[in-house]
């Protein structure tokens, strides 16, 4: 509730911070220190005083634009620093703090220095991937000009001896005139290159076909993937020789190359020239090598010298973008010399934002002084909680459901406790409460370093709701030892069972039968009702009535709670006309039930209450005879029938009357006024949340039916919202016989056969189903239904919802926020 005053505790979570509506005149020169200052702080909500302007429109247009310039500078280093595996450093400031002039010129300087190292390297390891290239054709392509001259020498000589022997008449007689007359040789052209393997077969038909098959083609498959110098990626070349003979074939020889993404080099045909350019092309490749290597070392060690200092500039970029931001959300007076600003601020945050604007005016060296000044309004404020790591969990539970209206009574306050144990009453097994305990125990441990990385939607929901887990295991290791169910095992922790086997031949006790023989067990259930036939129906009775007395405590929680809203807002139509009947419908039907089931578990009476409370509405003066379980039940029970029954009309009728005439007082002869008390009031009364039917004409009818929906939404809600809350024995009993059955059908069977390998896969699935069924599923089950008591049955009953979260001009949000 709001600080001083009230008719509840002081507690900072019961209900909203108490906000003030403030207007400050900021000097031009001082407006953007003012600002910042107020980033730091973060307790003022600024309001957009320029909603009619686009954002070209307003005054600060060029410096966001300038923003974002550097913002894209910041991405471009961003993705250079990925490219090459830099990452960056923590936030370090060291020495005085980098002004914004500074950081855009710097960012300029490292851009170009970027930029044109860049671009050597581009050159030069296309120089280089050529190089590599050229020099492994070369390889390839000599072993086959040497492999060929040889062979064709080896033929010379060989017709060349036939030629001068006796045999020949048998030469060829072509054979016999080249070598006669060499200037009949014909010239054939030559290229060589590398094409794609994929695309080599394709190549090789478009060439025949576009020669007519007057060429010659000879290919082979490189070993290793080799880097392209056009696309800079490996890929699996084939090189190439072609003979052809004629310019004319030669054009479209190349164009087919150039189609085809084949790179051409030069090849000497003399076999010295080919080693001595092989000799020059591998010193060229080991000389560019180094080159590349130098320049790449020279750019990370620019991309290292960025990432040292990146997140202190993009959080000085992101702290200065949000400051145009808010200053273009400021209105310029009529001299320009100074804007106005308008915004929600806590009350108790007033001397704070004093002291930010003078420490503002004084930096700035300005001779104006900022004005405060408090604003008086109708508007709605916004609603604000203090909340810490613990308890900002448990609110944002509510704030799923709908943010509370302004310092209505939070329900977030109650949400700590009661959350956490309807979920224990559904997952009450102290075994499976330690597995979840140990989870969110290593997610509070290392929620630091958990913080700072990127995690996955299932781990960062986990992580978000590490303390509701905490409180959920604590809570259900606490219902687990009321239940005695440790794996669905029961164990003698807090002494001896109260009951014992009637004779030493009774070996077995779900059968035979026991009596008691000791005292009653002192905490919880006795272990002994676990395996006996009288366990389901004592668990379920058990369970069922307890799932009724925390329901009917928790809508009667709320039915209060709506009163001490009534009482805060002075609305005394609502306490008389809402919250007493509606207080006296729910406890005398479901109220009444709660006191019988404590008075039978008291007296051990064998009363029926299904009998009691059907009979209490079909014949409720008849004797109740064996079903009494105390003195003048049945006059009780008219009593109670007959206040259920008046607590109806009385929801329904007054209400809307009493509404009436409280419209006709307010407007009796108001209906001339002086024209300028009739402006003010129109204007002090603008925006504000208040009732529907001051300006305009009261319908009756509407309010009627309005209120006849609220009774009759109340009066089956009580029988609805009551029978919800047996999903709490709904869960646990179907918790603890899922447990029971994956240890006695799973482990204890597979332990049964003595073998180890039946024994190890019994145990794995054991695991398995406990992990993946009952604390991953059932977890989710169980917080699942919390919620749904919470939302519609507990918070139902008095909380409103229709508010706005307060959302302050903070750094340190903006910060945190993702790019």
């Amino acid at each position: 509730m709001s600080r001083g005053g009230g008719w509840c505790p002081p507690m900072d979570l019961l209900r909203s911070e108490a906000m003030q509506l403030v207007q400050v005149i900021i000097p031009a020169e001082s407006a953007r220190l003012a600002v910042s200052n107020l980033g730091d702080l973060g307790l003022l909500q600024f309001k957009d005083l320029n909603a009619d302007k686009s954002p070209f429109q307003r005054a600060y247009a060029a410096q966001i634009k300038t923003c974002g310039e550097m913002a894209r500078k910041l991405r471009f280093f961003k993705e250079q620093m990925s490219k090459a595996a830099i990452l960056t450093s923590p936030t370090q400031f060291s020495g005085a703090p980098l002004e914004i002039g500074d950081l855009e010129i710097k960012l300029g300087e490292f851009e170009a220095e970027l930029t044109e190292v860049n671009t050597n390297n581009r050159k030069l390891q296309r120089t280089y991937n050529e190089l590599v290239e050229y020099n492994v054709l070369l390889e390839k392509t000599g072993e086959f000009f040497y492999s060929a001259q040889r062979s064709a020498a080896e033929q010379q000589r060989e017709m060349v001896a036939d030629q001068s022997g006796d045999s020949s008449l048998e030469s060829p007689l072509l054979h016999q005139e080249m070598v006669i007359d060499p200037s009949k040789h014909v010239k054939l052209g030559s290229l060589i290159g590398l094409v794609p393997k994929q695309k080599a077969m394709a190549f090789e038909r478009i060439l025949y076909r576009a020669t007519r098959g007057n060429m010659l083609l000879r290919q082979e498959s490189v070993d290793e993937p080799i880097t392209d110098p056009q696309s800079g990626e490996k890929a699996v070349k084939n090189s190439f020789v072609i003979f052809y003979s004629g310019e004319r074939a030669k054009s479209k020889i190349l164009k087919i190359c150039d189609a085809f993404g084949a790179n051409r080099y030069p090849f000497p045909e003399d076999l010295a020239t080919q080693l001595h350019t092989i000799q020059e092309v591998s010193g060229k490749v080991s000389e560019l090598k180094a080159t590349v290597e130098i320049g790449l070392a020279h750019r990370d060690g620019i991309l290292k010298s960025i990432a040292c200092e990146y997140e202190q500039w993009n959080n000085l970029l992101k702290k200065e973008k949000a400051i145009y931001h808010t200053l273009n959300m400021f209105s310029l007076d009529v001299t320009k010399k100074c804007l106005v600003a308008e915004g929600w601020s806590p009350v108790f945050a007033t001397s704070q934002v004093q002291d930010a604007l003078h420490r503002a005016t004084t930096g700035s060296n300005s001779e104006v002084g900022c004005i405060f000044q408090i604003l008086n309004t109708r508007e709605s404020p916004p609603t604000y909680f203090q909340t810490n790591k613990f308890t900002s969990s448990f609110q944002d539970i509510v704030d799923a459901y709908g943010i509370a209206s302004y310092q209505e009574v939070n329900p977030g306050l109650f949400t700590i406790v009661t959350f956490p144990f309807l979920f224990a009453v559904m997952f009450g097994d102290w075994g499976h409460g330690i597995c979840i305990f140990l989870t969110a125990m290593y997610l509070i441990i290392r929620e630091k370093k958990l913080a700072s990385q990127k995690l996955d939607d299932i781990v960062e929901i986990m992580f978000a709701g590490r303390y509701v887990i905490l409180m959920m295991s604590l809570f259900s290791i606490y219902t687990g030892l009321i239940y005695n169910e440790f794996f669905s095992v029961p164990f003698e922790l807090f002494g001896k069972s109260a009951y014992a086997c009637h004779d030493p031949s009774c070996g077995d006790a779900t059968t035979e039968g026991l009596v008691r023989v000791g005292q009653t067990y002192p905490f919880g259930v006795d272990p002994v009702w676990h395996g006996s036939r009288s366990e389901l129906p004592f668990l379920n009775s058990l369970k069922m009535k307890m799932s009724i007395l925390l329901g009917i405590a928790q809508m009667n929680l709320g039915i209060v709670l709506s009163f001490f809203n009534a009482k805060y807002f002075k609305n005394t139509v609502n306490v008389w006309y809402q919250f007493v009947p509606q207080l006296i419908f729910l406890n005398s039907l479901f109220g009444y039930l709660s006191l019988l089931i404590i008075i039978k578990w008291c007296t051990g009476s064998k009363a029926d209450l299904y009998h009691i409370m059907i009979y209490m509405f079909l014949s409720p003066t008849d004797d109740i005879g064996e079903n009494q379980l105390f003195p003048g039940q049945r006059i009780v029970q008219l009593v109670l029938l007959l206040l259920a029954l008046v607590s109806v009309p009385w929801m329904l009728f007054p209400k809307p009357l009493f509404l009436k005439k409280q419209h006709e007082q307010r407007h009796q002869g108001q209906h001339y006024t002086m024209l300028q008390e009739t402006d003010e009031s129109v204007a002090q009364l603008g925006g504000q949340h208040e009732n529907p039917h001051s300006h305009e004409e009261f319908e009756f009818s509407e309010v009627l039916v309005h209120q006849l929906i609220h009774t009759i939404e109340f009066v089956l809600g009580a029988v609805s919202n009551t029978a919800s809350y047996l999903r709490l024995w709904a869960l646990s009993l179907a918790h603890s016989e899922l447990s029971s059955v994956f240890y006695d059908k799973v482990l204890l069977l597979a332990w049964g056969y003595n073998n180890v390998i039946i024994l190890v896969m019994g145990v794995t699935v054991f695991l398995f189903a406990t992990i993946f069924v009952l604390l991953s599923m059932e977890t989710l089950s169980a917080f699942l239904h919390a919620l749904r008591l919470h939302w519609v049955e507990f918070q139902g009953k008095f909380y409103d919802g229709g508010g706005y979260k307060f959302a302050p001009f903070a750094f340190a949000s903006i910060i945190e926020e993702e790019d």
